[in-house]
């Protein structure tokens, strides 16, 4: 089983690929029940790096990624018009 270590730094080596760092635009039709799942899968992903002690494929990510990654969860509810529901769900 590979280390959590090793396959971070295979991971960036991956990201650091010539290209990588080009935008590009993704047209997205899914249902809005998987644009909140998608939302919610997007948070905790960000959440367990934010709690984790230990090393994970994350801790490699720039600042500026984790903020561009929660503003795509961001984006993709608003989109959906969700952004409410999304607010009132996490205060369970």
């Amino acid at each position: 089983m590979e280390t959590t270590s090793t396959i971070a730094k295979v991971f960036d080596t991956v990201l650091s690929i010539p290209g990588m760092s080009d935008n590009v635009k993704i047209q997205l039709t899914i249902q809005r029940k998987n644009v909140l799942l998608l939302s919610k899968v997007i948070e905790r992903g960000l959440t367990v790096k934010e709690e984790s002690e230990e090393n994970n494929i994350l801790d490699i990510a720039a600042k500026e990624t984790v903020l561009e990654l929660k503003a795509v969860s961001d984006d993709i509810l608003k989109k959906a018009g969700l952004t409410e529901m999304n607010e009132k769900l996490k205060s369970f």
